[in-house]
């Protein structure tokens, strides 16, 4: 942690400790007051067990959405920083190896990043329009990772348009030449549109429409004065990669961006109360060392009660994560698949915008892995994935998650390439999915796999409703005899 987070907390935890003696709660850093002072006193360590493990399984998105956002809009010094927030960054070129902020990116979809603050006033997106057979998309995610909105090709169609992306406390009217007004449950959110490339000579049209995408504060969209900004914030450091898991700072996390998320869902507010039984109070500082050892040990204990609730709810999942990614309406308050979506592939689209049929096991039920085999995913004649947009196939290193290096720099195989791939005599489609080539004669055909496990993600952008309703599906993948 750097020494000014460092001094910042230290100074929290001073201002907290005079604001108790004096029974005054202590201000978080939007200036907001916690309800009341929380206390461990008086909970047993099995109560304490069970409200760790809501607050865990809660808490997976926030903590997990905070590490992105924080790479992406807050630290200057990581490879991975986007831009301030409220300023879009459009990345004219598809995701590689090299980029490593989130796990299962996509490859085939150049990206554009927005990072939403929406404490001070709303933020005004402006889309160009377009023909109408590209297809783009810009998914809204709040930070409990609700995909709250869209806007793109299926949802507000190509013709351009003016959006107003407001906090949930803004209570404003409807400017004018504004085309919807979209509210976000929370003052932080993160904004990721994908405008399909059709093939690598298509760039620049890409290149050209990314430009065209414009991100401006309400007070500029409309020439007025803008309001007083929003509090200062001394954003705290994310949990290192790999202790988020068993580290009691994952409370602290949680406690810290629960401030952006206010007031709490009617539905959750008797959930808030819980959480600050054990010291979870929005914008207030966790501090486990103060607990007494039997809590605290109780506390380690919830998030391994919360984690084997995600682990078994991503057992269950038999390659359908559809269910996983959505909107309030649709997820309701099912945190463990929340959380279990968050972790199987952060960012996901909500099932009618993208469907990810995850591909980790061969047709006998065996894991996918390029050291012991090779594999082989076979498409009937006429029977190619039925989509509105387009599909792919692209290659994960396991457990990373992460794209493959390889020789031939290919990480997907997706429809805009078919026309470069090799059809089989019947007129069906082979891949070949393994870590050596299949030969020159196949190569074409090649999805490049590590020398080790793996997992392939497929993805249906704007599925037709047979894919949605089950009637079409995806083949297995084969291990090669």
């Amino acid at each position: 942690m750097d020494t000014r987070t460092d001094l910042a907390l230290l100074a929290a935890a001073i201002i907290a400790t005079v604001c108790a003696c004096s029974r005054q709660p202590a201000p978080d850093s939007t200036g907001n007051r916690p309800a009341a002072e929380t206390t461990t006193q008086a909970l047993s360590p099995a109560e304490a067990r069970a409200i760790a493990a809501e607050a865990y399984v809660y808490g997976v998105p926030l903590v997990d959405q905070y590490k992105t956002m924080y790479a992406f809009s807050v630290d200057r010094n990581n490879p991975q920083y986007k831009g301030p927030f409220n300023s879009i960054l459009n990345i004219a070129r598809v995701f590689t190896p090299d980029d490593t902020a989130f796990v299962t990116p996509n490859s085939d979809t150049p990206y554009s990043f927005i990072g939403l603050d929406l404490r001070a006033e709303p933020v005004v997106l402006a889309v160009p329009k377009m023909e109408k057979d590209r297809y783009f998309v810009f998914q809204l995610m709040d930070l409990y990772t609700f995909n709250f909105d869209y806007i793109g090709s299926r949802v507000t169609g190509n013709d351009g348009g003016t959006f107003l992306i407001a906090g949930p406390r803004w209570q404003g009217e409807t400017p004018k030449g504004i085309t919807k007004v979209i509210r976000s449950e929370t003052d932080l959110a993160s904004v990721v549109g994908r405008t399909q490339l059709f093939n690598p000579a298509d760039l620049d049209n890409v290149k050209k429409i990314q430009a065209a995408y414009k991100v401006q504060p309400l007070s500029a969209y409309l020439g007025t004065p803008p309001p007083p900004p929003a509090r200062e914030v001394q954003w705290i450091k994310p949990i290192p990669p790999g202790q988020d898991r068993d580290s009691p700072d994952f409370f602290n996390q949680l406690a810290f961006l629960l401030q952006f998320a206010q007031p709490p869902h009617p539905s959750e507010a008797a959930l808030r109360k819980r959480f600050a039984k054990i010291g979870i109070v929005p914008g207030q500082p966790f501090d486990s060392s103060r607990l007494p050892p039997e809590i605290k040990t109780a506390l380690m204990d919830g998030m391994v009660d919360g984690q084997k609730q995600i682990d078994a709810k991503r057992a269950s999942l038999a390659g359908r994560t559809d269910a996983l990614f959505g909107d309030r309406a649709f997820l309701k308050n099912d945190y463990v698949a929340r959380a279990t979506g968050t972790q199987v592939g952060i960012g996901a689209n909500s099932r009618e915008e993208a469907l990810y049929p995850i591909l980790d096991k061969d047709a006998d039920g065996q894991p996918l892995d390029g050291s012991k085999g090779k594999y082989t995913l076979h498409f009937a004649p006429g029977q190619l994935p039925p989509v509105n947009a387009f599909w792919s196939y692209t290659m994960y290193d396991l457990p990373k998650q992460l794209l493959v290096r390889n020789p031939i720099d290919r990480y997907l195989i997706n429809s805009p390439m078919l026309p470069s791939l090799k059809e089989d005599s019947d007129g069906g489609l082979t891949l070949y999915i393994q870590a050596e080539s299949p030969g020159k004669d196949k190569e074409s055909n090649w999805l490049p796999a590590p020398n080790g496990p793996f997992v392939v993600f497929a993805r249906y952008y704007w599925p037709k409703q047979e894919l949605l309703d089950g009637k079409w599906q995806t083949p297995p993948v084969v291990r090669s005899k």
